[in-house]
Protein backbone atom coordinates (compact mmCIF):
# COMPACT_ATOMS: atom_id res chain seq x y z
CA UNK A 1 0.00 0.00 0.00
CA UNK A 2 1.37 3.43 -0.92
CA UNK A 3 1.75 6.17 1.68
CA UNK A 4 -1.14 8.09 0.09
CA UNK A 5 -3.42 5.05 0.15
CA UNK A 6 -2.45 4.24 3.72
CA UNK A 7 -3.18 7.81 4.81
CA UNK A 8 -6.56 7.69 3.05
CA UNK A 9 -7.42 4.40 4.74
CA UNK A 10 -6.48 5.81 8.14
CA UNK A 11 -8.66 8.89 7.62
CA UNK A 12 -11.65 6.75 6.68
CA UNK A 13 -11.16 4.23 9.48
CA UNK A 14 -10.58 6.47 12.46
CA UNK A 15 -11.53 9.74 14.06
CA UNK A 16 -8.69 11.88 15.47
CA UNK A 17 -8.95 10.47 18.99
CA UNK A 18 -8.81 6.90 17.68
CA UNK A 19 -5.79 7.84 15.56
CA UNK A 20 -4.02 9.11 18.70
CA UNK A 21 -4.70 5.83 20.50
CA UNK A 22 -3.40 3.85 17.50
CA UNK A 23 0.01 5.58 17.43
CA UNK A 24 3.12 3.66 18.45
CA UNK A 25 3.41 5.18 21.91
CA UNK A 26 6.30 2.90 22.88
CA UNK A 27 8.44 4.43 20.11
CA UNK A 28 7.12 7.93 20.81
CA UNK A 29 8.01 7.60 24.48
CA UNK A 30 11.50 6.38 23.61
CA UNK A 31 12.02 9.36 21.28
CA UNK A 32 10.78 11.83 23.89
CA UNK A 33 13.12 10.33 26.48
CA UNK A 34 16.10 10.37 24.11
CA UNK A 35 15.56 13.64 22.20
CA UNK A 36 12.94 15.70 24.05
CA UNK A 37 10.63 15.50 21.01
CA UNK A 38 8.86 12.92 18.85
CA UNK A 39 6.86 13.02 15.61
CA UNK A 40 3.22 11.85 15.64
CA UNK A 41 2.70 10.83 12.02
CA UNK A 42 -0.57 11.50 10.15
CA UNK A 43 -2.37 12.82 13.20
CA UNK A 44 -4.80 14.88 11.07
CA UNK A 45 -6.06 14.39 7.52
CA UNK A 46 -5.49 17.03 4.86
CA UNK A 47 -9.19 18.01 5.05
CA UNK A 48 -8.99 18.42 8.83
CA UNK A 49 -5.85 20.54 8.47
CA UNK A 50 -7.53 22.82 5.94
CA UNK A 51 -10.66 23.12 8.09
CA UNK A 52 -8.67 24.24 11.14
CA UNK A 53 -6.48 26.65 9.15
CA UNK A 54 -9.62 28.16 7.58
CA UNK A 55 -10.76 29.31 11.03
CA UNK A 56 -7.98 31.91 11.24
CA UNK A 57 -9.90 34.87 9.71
CA UNK A 58 -12.93 34.27 11.99
CA UNK A 59 -12.17 36.41 15.05
CA UNK A 60 -15.28 35.13 16.82
CA UNK A 61 -13.45 31.83 17.43
CA UNK A 62 -10.56 33.45 19.29
CA UNK A 63 -10.00 35.32 22.55
CA UNK A 64 -6.92 37.30 21.47
CA UNK A 65 -4.50 37.98 18.60
CA UNK A 66 -0.74 38.44 19.04
CA UNK A 67 1.42 40.17 16.44
CA UNK A 68 4.81 38.73 17.24
CA UNK A 69 6.93 41.66 16.05
CA UNK A 70 5.32 43.99 18.61
CA UNK A 71 6.65 41.89 21.48
CA UNK A 72 10.03 40.81 20.17
CA UNK A 73 8.80 37.25 19.62
CA UNK A 74 9.83 37.16 15.95
CA UNK A 75 7.61 37.86 12.94
CA UNK A 76 4.18 36.46 12.19
CA UNK A 77 1.07 36.25 14.32
CA UNK A 78 -1.10 33.85 16.26
CA UNK A 79 -4.51 33.71 17.91
CA UNK A 80 -5.64 31.93 21.06
CA UNK A 81 -8.90 30.03 20.72
CA UNK A 82 -11.77 30.97 23.01
CA UNK A 83 -14.11 28.58 24.78
CA UNK A 84 -15.79 26.49 23.59
CA UNK A 85 -12.86 25.09 21.63
CA UNK A 86 -13.51 23.77 18.12
CA UNK A 87 -14.73 20.18 18.34
CA UNK A 88 -11.61 18.62 16.83
CA UNK A 89 -9.30 20.41 19.28
CA UNK A 90 -11.57 19.69 22.24
CA UNK A 91 -11.43 16.01 21.26
CA UNK A 92 -7.66 15.86 20.71
CA UNK A 93 -6.54 17.70 23.84
CA UNK A 94 -7.67 15.19 26.52
CA UNK A 95 -6.67 12.06 24.56
CA UNK A 96 -3.18 13.41 23.86
CA UNK A 97 -2.85 14.40 27.52
CA UNK A 98 -3.84 10.88 28.59
CA UNK A 99 -0.88 9.41 26.68
CA UNK A 100 1.60 12.09 27.80
CA UNK A 101 0.60 12.26 31.46
CA UNK A 102 2.57 9.17 32.47
CA UNK A 103 5.72 10.50 30.75
CA UNK A 104 5.29 13.85 32.52
CA UNK A 105 5.01 12.19 35.93
CA UNK A 106 8.02 9.96 35.29
CA UNK A 107 10.11 12.93 34.16
CA UNK A 108 9.20 14.93 37.26
CA UNK A 109 10.09 12.02 39.49
CA UNK A 110 13.46 11.65 37.76
CA UNK A 111 14.18 15.38 38.20
CA UNK A 112 13.15 15.42 41.86
CA UNK A 113 10.07 17.58 41.19
CA UNK A 114 7.18 16.79 43.56
CA UNK A 115 4.38 17.79 41.17
CA UNK A 116 2.29 14.96 39.72
CA UNK A 117 -0.42 15.18 37.06
CA UNK A 118 -3.85 13.50 37.35
CA UNK A 119 -4.90 10.85 34.84
CA UNK A 120 -7.70 12.97 33.34
CA UNK A 121 -7.11 16.29 31.61
CA UNK A 122 -10.31 17.70 33.11
CA UNK A 123 -8.84 17.17 36.59
CA UNK A 124 -5.64 18.99 35.61
CA UNK A 125 -7.63 21.89 34.13
CA UNK A 126 -9.57 22.10 37.41
CA UNK A 127 -6.23 22.55 39.19
CA UNK A 128 -5.30 25.33 36.74
CA UNK A 129 -8.65 27.08 37.09
CA UNK A 130 -8.54 27.00 40.88
CA UNK A 131 -5.22 28.86 40.66
CA UNK A 132 -6.70 31.53 38.37
CA UNK A 133 -5.44 30.00 35.10
CA UNK A 134 -8.78 29.99 33.29
CA UNK A 135 -8.02 31.15 29.74
CA UNK A 136 -7.70 28.43 27.06
CA UNK A 137 -4.26 28.14 25.45
CA UNK A 138 -4.68 26.16 22.18
CA UNK A 139 -3.59 28.53 19.44
CA UNK A 140 -3.44 28.90 15.67
CA UNK A 141 -0.25 30.38 14.20
CA UNK A 142 0.09 32.03 10.80
CA UNK A 143 3.42 32.81 9.13
CA UNK A 144 4.07 34.57 5.81
CA UNK A 145 7.30 34.82 3.81
CA UNK A 146 10.04 36.29 6.00
CA UNK A 147 8.31 35.37 9.26
CA UNK A 148 9.86 33.28 12.03
CA UNK A 149 9.31 32.40 15.69
CA UNK A 150 12.10 33.09 18.18
CA UNK A 151 13.14 30.37 20.61
CA UNK A 152 10.81 30.42 23.60
CA UNK A 153 8.86 28.44 26.22
CA UNK A 154 5.05 28.46 26.57
CA UNK A 155 4.59 29.02 30.31
CA UNK A 156 1.46 30.89 31.40
CA UNK A 157 1.31 30.57 35.16
CA UNK A 158 2.21 28.44 38.17
CA UNK A 159 0.76 25.23 36.73
CA UNK A 160 2.61 23.99 33.65
CA UNK A 161 2.20 20.64 31.94
CA UNK A 162 5.73 19.75 30.76
CA UNK A 163 4.83 18.53 27.25
CA UNK A 164 2.92 20.07 24.37
CA UNK A 165 2.03 19.26 20.76
CA UNK A 166 2.25 21.29 17.53
CA UNK A 167 0.45 20.12 14.38
CA UNK A 168 1.53 21.31 10.94
CA UNK A 169 -1.58 22.29 8.94
CA UNK A 170 0.14 23.33 5.70
CA UNK A 171 2.03 21.21 3.16
CA UNK A 172 5.79 21.91 2.92
CA UNK A 173 6.96 22.55 -0.63
CA UNK A 174 3.44 23.31 -1.83
CA UNK A 175 2.06 25.89 0.63
CA UNK A 176 5.39 27.19 1.94
CA UNK A 177 9.14 26.64 2.00
CA UNK A 178 11.48 27.01 4.97
CA UNK A 179 9.73 27.23 8.32
CA UNK A 180 11.23 24.19 10.04
CA UNK A 181 10.35 23.38 13.66
CA UNK A 182 13.46 23.84 15.80
CA UNK A 183 14.13 22.63 19.35
CA UNK A 184 17.23 23.62 21.32
CA UNK A 185 18.54 21.98 24.45
CA UNK A 186 21.00 23.49 26.93
CA UNK A 187 22.85 20.97 29.08
CA UNK A 188 24.93 22.14 32.05
CA UNK A 189 28.46 23.28 31.09
CA UNK A 190 27.84 22.36 27.44
CA UNK A 191 26.95 24.29 24.29
CA UNK A 192 23.34 24.22 23.11
CA UNK A 193 22.17 21.34 20.91
CA UNK A 194 19.66 22.00 18.09
CA UNK A 195 17.12 19.51 16.75
CA UNK A 196 15.31 20.30 13.47
CA UNK A 197 12.11 18.26 13.08
CA UNK A 198 10.82 17.63 9.52
CA UNK A 199 7.03 17.45 9.34
CA UNK A 200 4.49 16.80 6.59
CA UNK A 201 0.95 18.20 6.54
CA UNK A 202 -1.02 16.55 9.33
CA UNK A 203 2.06 15.45 11.27
CA UNK A 204 2.52 16.64 14.83
CA UNK A 205 5.52 17.00 17.07
CA UNK A 206 5.27 16.37 20.83
CA UNK A 207 8.03 18.11 22.77
CA UNK A 208 9.19 19.28 26.17
CA UNK A 209 7.90 22.71 27.20
CA UNK A 210 10.81 23.85 29.37
CA UNK A 211 12.94 21.02 30.78
CA UNK A 212 13.42 17.26 30.81
CA UNK A 213 15.63 14.70 32.56
CA UNK A 214 18.82 13.36 30.98
CA UNK A 215 20.85 10.46 32.33
CA UNK A 216 24.50 11.39 32.79
CA UNK A 217 27.54 9.57 34.13
CA UNK A 218 26.85 10.97 37.60
CA UNK A 219 23.10 10.44 37.61
CA UNK A 220 20.08 12.27 36.23
CA UNK A 221 20.21 16.00 35.60
CA UNK A 222 17.81 18.58 34.21
CA UNK A 223 18.23 20.22 30.80
CA UNK A 224 16.49 23.35 29.58
CA UNK A 225 14.68 23.46 26.22
CA UNK A 226 13.28 26.14 23.94
CA UNK A 227 11.45 25.83 20.63
CA UNK A 228 10.82 28.02 17.61
CA UNK A 229 10.32 28.09 13.84
CA UNK A 230 12.97 29.02 11.27
CA UNK A 231 12.35 31.70 8.63
CA UNK A 232 9.57 31.11 6.12
CA UNK A 233 11.16 31.53 2.71
CA UNK A 234 7.97 31.59 0.65
CA UNK A 235 4.22 31.03 0.97
CA UNK A 236 2.10 30.76 4.11
CA UNK A 237 2.37 28.30 7.01
CA UNK A 238 -0.35 27.47 9.57
CA UNK A 239 0.24 25.49 12.74
CA UNK A 240 -2.07 24.34 15.52
CA UNK A 241 -0.53 24.48 18.98
CA UNK A 242 -2.03 22.22 21.66
CA UNK A 243 -0.96 23.33 25.14
CA UNK A 244 -2.42 21.42 28.06
CA UNK A 245 -2.29 24.03 30.84
CA UNK A 246 -4.54 27.09 30.73
CA UNK A 247 -3.35 30.69 31.21
CA UNK A 248 -3.92 33.48 33.71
Amino acid sequence: MTATARKSAQSLAANPATRVDALDWTSITSELDAQGCAVLKDLLTADECCAVAALYPDDSRFRSRVVMGRHGFGRGEYKYFSDPLPELIAELRPVLYAHLQGIANRWNEAMGIDIRYPAAHAAFLKRCHEAGQTRPTPLLLQYEAGDYNCLHQDIYGEHVFPLQVAILLSEPGRDFTGGEFVLTEQRPRMQSRAEVVPLAQGDAVAFAVHHRPVQGTRGTYRVNLRHGVSRIRSGRRHTLGVIFHDAK
